[in-house]
């Protein structure tokens, strides 16, 4: 369909899916749809290839103290009620990035009705990467909190959060 704009030049409309005549496109809105889509897909590879050996950890909790960095993961995400949820750790040095390998650490967590639950952090197969398993009773707000030392010689750090669980499955 062939329509006038205001000034009275002639401008080809198409409907949805439809492609314009040729030459009916300036060569600049052609050349600036050809730009952007190869900006689109290279900022997708760098953008992917970030990240590519854990897809999962651009979703973790991420909390510092003065002078450590941790990484938690909650699985299954979002955690249910009355199922074990196994809480990943991973602690590194705030400044170099260095894993913590000998440190010391314990999660809890208590409801709104006062239910508490706590495990302590055992170290994992992977460099700084401590573990623990919490099983919440209830579904709603939970307050949990973390506690951390480098070594025995090295003050506790303390952190805490809130948390939603869902109901049982």
């Amino acid at each position: 369909m062939i329509l006038c704009d205001a000034v009275g030049r002639f401008v080809a409309r198409c409907r949805v899916g439809a492609r314009a005549p040729v030459g009916t496109q300036p060569h600049t809105a052609r050349t600036m749809r050809h730009v952007l889509a190869a900006a689109v897909l290279l900022s997708g590879g760098i953008v992917g290839g970030c990240n590519t050996r854990d897809p999962q950890a651009a979703i973790d909790t991420r909390m510092w103290t003065d002078d450590l960095a941790f990484r938690i993961r909650l699985t299954p995400r979002p955690p249910f009620a009355r199922e074990d949820v196994i809480v990943k750790v991973v602690v590194s040095d705030k400044d170099s990035g260095a894993p913590v390998e000998h440190g010391e650490g314990r999660i809890y967590a208590m409801s709104r009705d006062s239910t508490k639950v706590f495990d302590g952090l055992e170290r994992g197969p992977e460099p700084g990467t401590y573990y623990a398993k919490l099983s919440f009773l209830t579904a709603g707000e939970w307050a949990i909190g973390l506690q951390f030392r480098r070594d025995s010689t090295k003050k506790l750090e303390t952190m805490d959060w809130l948390q939603t669980v869902r109901n049982a499955r």
